[in-house]
């Protein structure tokens, strides 16, 4: 008893658990075809079958089945008895009417019923046969065909259910139990209907009641499809395949079917699939689809819930689409999910550049507006031109903002028309242009000369106002007499080889040259464009190059005698300010001495020694003050920046939200200054008083700076509100974004020189004693000649300079895991070689094109990772130099890896050797430590490769070209991906990423040298 209670107390719970797990909770529905109970007459078919040549003899004969009552709490039921044990010959049936099956395969029968025991009867001599049993049969039929005599009342006639004995027998009518049995038959599949009988062979018996039902399961619905009410099969274990039918607003894509079970319920997990129509989403419990509301949109058939309307668009209940505004279209080749855009507006300030007797070149501005679309392209149209007549860089598809038509005809005239065109401008039937009309010069005369002048325009004041051995800067004045200038050309070329001239369109009235030989003279020529034409030439500036970091400029006139004054004015006011910062220092450091008590301050730790120690790495060129030591920020502001005048100050547009405010791009326009554009920090109303010192702190880090390669202060507006922050504007925004907007546009050298920007920005802080603790793509900006520069001082804080380690510790707060050595993570010290680990990161941005470093990786597990000595894999097309370079920077020990300035003079070197880059790295695995990468091998087919990668769009490409097994996906290359007609650089990469991470799976994940340090 014991073993059986364990074995129920055990497996009851778990075969519970399965059968809910594999079955809807749903009831069976039983179909009741006859039940007694509810039957006010009884007309049975009775018999007592005797023995030939027998008679009973008895005072009491034997009456076979009897009708009689049966009182039960309080209810009186028709019941048949039958009690006759007097000889041994007894035999009594009894037979229910026919009972139509109905669509049943099997039917139930429930007898409820009461037995006596023999030993109750006392006198063995008329008991002559005593029995505790009775028998089930059952007989089909066609038809209601039964009578009298047939079927014929034997057991060979009717089918045996089975021998029906009692659990509970009873002594006397107070101790009456009923007892309940229920026995199952299988149907023959084209009789229609059946008869249940009786046999008593000697018992004393009483039907209670008899109950006959079939089972069904009932209707249900699942996964979008409705199933009907359906019989259960024709024995205990057997199953019914039904097929259902899709619900309104679905469509079938595979017949749905399910199994009933012999218990009434259904499996859970039906096969086949029905989708929600286009328009039309699904709930929760996939019973129905439901249209779309007012405003969204579903334009896929499946389970998806219907999407928001884009920007610019519109939806009624149960849109398959969006429908555009008035004025705004949308391309078939773009998205559903895009917003509708317009046209662009017609291209700006359109004139001639230069012209000679069979040729012009025009110039422009690009539109005022795009339309919202980064698709622009023009398109030249020129009716008087014949065949003869070729357009550079092309007459169409083209987005530069310059075109030279040749083969003109010498003294004719030209109408030119400049379209500008996007994606949605044929279908909207609308086109912007701009057009001009020219006469060409006749032969041997006219304006021949690129350089001929059409004004007498010329700038003034050209200087040099930076310099190193890297860079040369420059800048100049336009007269304040001319108005508005739309454009600098920079001529620039050595003294002994004006073969080598170089001409370098800009919109600033600066320009810094990076590539020029050592031990060199070169002359600079400065000419600006107004509305009548290009200008005259500046007088040349000549600057001779050095090969120790030595220069001589000298100019080929006289320098104007107010720029010496004010230079000697400017080195009277460094020297005085110095002064008075020597004072307010010695001052500070006598009254900590005397107070010997910490700062208050959240950055009392940090000191500021007045003669460094000689052990320090910065004694001789640390020039950074951090503004945190002053007590009142507000001095650290009025030493180290400008204020500007409002009225000087144009905003444009917001070009987004900072942390304190908007970013927004203006104008300076400063008397006696060229206008700039400038971008404009402005703090938000209701801003906290620490806000706005943190805001002011930032401004007062960058006033500090003046690097090529670092952003650049112009000022501050603190004496209105809001509060602003003035830079230099920056026109290609944050370097990450730029990159992922441009990927695969750019060779390896024009990426090895945004790396080499960067470096060289980075060592110019850390020369100053400065650690940036936030170094990452995010955080370059990058101007519109791709010039890239260090920004956002946000967490950036100075170097301790009483530590010998040059360590920062932070006092909490969130740091950048996937950019941030590992030393600075666990113990929160950084250093200029933790900028170095984060520049490493930055490399690695750079050649990805802006991916994300470590992927979908947790910050823990990113953590763990770099622990145990893993580090990011070279990116597609990556050169193993500069891969090797980041290693390099990610040596565990911080004292391992190299300074700026070695990274600096590296890609200098890859720069000037670039045969150094054309070895390619070897793609290692990276997805070891991930727990989220899919495991690649256990996909059979390239079909399900592909959608889980979200690439199935090219499913056909790779089976039309016999691609059917993964162990041949695992050796494909990027050549053959660019054969198999996959030319977006973009999914190039990610396919062969995921190869590269099949690769490694198939090898076990073994990593190669050079993989783990």
């Amino acid at each position: 008893m014991a073993t059986r209670s364990s074995f129920v107390r055990i497996w009851a719970p778990l075969l519970f658990g399965y059968f809910v797990f594999t079955s809807v909770l749903t009831y069976a529905k039983n179909v009741v075809l006859l039940d007694s109970e509810n039957l006010q007459r009884l007309s049975w078919t009775t018999h007592i079958v005797k023995k030939p040549d027998t008679t009973d003899t008895s005072e009491n004969p034997n009456q076979g089945w009897l009708v009689g009552s049966f009182n039960h709490n309080g209810r009186s039921n028709r019941v048949y008895t039958s009690c006759y044990v007097k000889n041994a010959d007894v035999n009594n049936w009894l037979r229910t009417p026919y009972i139509k099956r109905g669509d049943a395969n099997s039917l139930h029968v429930e007898i409820r019923f009461t037995m006596r025991k023999c030993s109750r009867i006392t006198d063995p001599s008329s008991l002559q046969q005593c029995k505790e049993t009775f028998n089930l049969y059952y007989y089909e039929a066609g038809s209601d065909i039964a009578n009298e005599m047939m079927p014929t009342w034997d057991a060979t006639a009717y089918k045996l259910v089975d021998k029906v004995a009692a659990d509970h027998l009873y002594e006397a009518p107070t101790e009456i139990k009923i007892n309940t049995e229920t026995r199952r038959i299988a149907l023959r599949p084209n009789l229609h209907g059946v008869y249940f009988a009786f046999q008593d062979e000697g018992a004393c018996v009483t039907l209670i009641s008899i109950k006959v039902y079939h089972v069904m399961c009932p209707n249900i619905t699942m996964n979008f499809a409705d199933f009907p009410e359906t019989p259960t099969g024709d024995t205990e274990f057997s199953l019914v395949d039904r097929q259902g039918q899709c619900v309104a607003n679905a469509i079938e894509m595979e017949p749905p079917t399910d199994l009933c079970r012999s218990d009434g319920t259904w499996y859970k997990d039906p096969k086949g699939q029905c989708l929600c129509m286009p328009g039309f989403e699904g709930d929760k419990d996939t019973v129905k689809c439901t249209a779309c509301a007012v405003g969204h949109y579903k334009w896929s058939q499946g389970k998806g819930a219907c999407k928001p309307c884009p920007q610019h668009s519109y939806a009624l209940r149960g849109a398959v689409e969006c429908t555009c505004e008035h004025g705004y279209f949308r391309s078939p080749q773009d998205e559903k999910s895009m917003a509708c855009t317009q046209p662009p507006t017609a291209p700006r300030s359109l004139l001639l550049e230069v012209m000679t007797a069979t040729s012009a070149t025009l110039l422009w501005q690009p539109p005022a507006k795009l339309g919202g679309r980064e698709d622009l392209q023009y398109e030249v149209v020129c009716r008087q031109c014949n065949s003869q007549v070729k357009f550079h860089p092309g007459w169409r598809g083209f987005n530069t903002t310059r075109v030279t038509l040749t083969g003109l005809a010498p003294q004719n005239q030209y109408r030119i028309v400049i379209n500008a065109q996007n994606g949605v401008s044929e279908i909207s039937g609308h086109i912007s242009s701009a057009d001009i009309t020219i006469t060409t010069d006749a032969n041997g005369g006219g304006n021949s000369n690129p350089d001929t002048p059409f004004s007498n325009v010329k700038m003034i004041n050209i200087r040099i106002i930076n310099r190193s051995m890297k860079y040369i800067t420059i800048a100049w004045d336009a007269p304040a007499s001319v108005g508005s200038i739309k454009l600098f050309q920079v001529k620039y070329y050595p003294r002994n080889d004006a073969s080598k001239t170089k001409v370098i369109p800009t919109t600033s009235p600066n320009f810094t040259l990076t590539d020029f030989l050592l031990d060199t003279e070169y002359l600079f020529q400065v000419r600006g464009l107004t509305d009548q034409g290009w200008g005259i030439y500046s007088e040349p500036l000549s600057v001779s190059t050095g090969s120790g970091g030595e220069y001589v400029d000298t100019e080929l006139k006289d320098p104007p005698i107010g720029i010496i004054a004010g230079s000697i004015v400017a080195v009277i006011l460094c020297m005085a300010i110095a002064t008075i910062m020597i004072i307010i220092l010695l001052r500070r450091n006598r009254q900590n001495g005397n107070e010997k008590k910490e700062c208050d301050t959240p950055y009392g730790h940090v000191t500021m020694p007045l003669f460094p120690s000689p052990g320090s790495i910065h004694s001789s060129v640390r020039t950074y003050i951090d503004p945190h030591t002053y007590e009142d920020p507000n001095q650290a502001v009025r030493e180290f920046t400008r204020e500007i005048d409002i009225s000087h100050i144009t905003i444009e547009s917001v070009l987004g939200g900072g942390e304190f405010g908007d970013v927004c791009k203006g104008k300076l326009r400063v008397p006696g200054r060229p206008e700039m554009t400038v971008a404009i920090k402005t703090l938000k109303p209701g801003a906290t008083e620490k806000n706005r010192l943190d805001f002011l702190t930032e401004a007062s880090i960058m006033g500090q700076f003046d690097d090529p390669n670092v952003i650049f202060l112009e000022g501050v507006i603190t004496k209105n509100n809001p509060i602003m922050i003035v830079t230099e504007f920056m026109a290609n925004g944050s370097l990450d974004t730029f990159l992922r907007n441009n990927d695969g546009k750019f060779t390896i050298i024009q990426l090895v020189g945004m790396m080499r920007g960067i470096s060289a920005g980075m060592k110019y802080l850390s020369e100053m004693g400065y650690v940036h603790r936030d170094l990452a793509a995010r955080n370059i900006l990058v101007n519109e000649s791709l010039v890239c520069k260090v920004a956002d001082f946000g967490l950036s804080r100075e170097i301790e300079s009483d530590n010998t380690d040059g360590a920062y510790t932070t006092k909490g707060g969130k740091i950048p895991v996937r950019w941030t050595a590992p030393e600075a993570i666990a113990f929160r010290k950084f250093t200029s070689s933790s900028d170095v680990w984060s520049y490493g990161v930055v490399m690695w941005e750079i050649m990805s094109y802006g991916e994300r470093p470590y992927w979908n990786w947790s910050n823990q597990d990113v953590i763990k990772a770099v622990e145990k000595g893993y580090r990011l894999p070279p990116p597609m097309d990556c050169p193993e130099a500069t891969h090797q370079l980041m290693l390099d920077c990610w040596q565990r020990e911080r004292s391992h890896r190299p300074k700026f300035y070695h990274i600096v003079k590296t890609l200098d070197k890859l720069i000037r050797a670039p045969e150094l880059l054309r070895k390619m790295a070897k793609p290692r695995p990276h997805n070891f430590i991930d727990p989220n990468v899919p495991d690649m091998t256990q996909f059979t087919t390239v079909e399900e490769w592909l959608i889980s990668i979200k690439m199935e769009r090219y499913i056909d490409n790779f089976v039309h070209a016999n691609y059917f097994t993964m162990d041949q996906i695992s050796r494909v290359t990027v050549k053959d991906l660019i054969n198999l007609g996959i030319s977006l650089v973009g999914h190039q990469k990610k396919l062969m990423n995921s190869i590269q991470t099949l690769r490694a799976q198939i090898a076990g994940a073994q990593m190669s040298e050079g993989f783990l340090v």
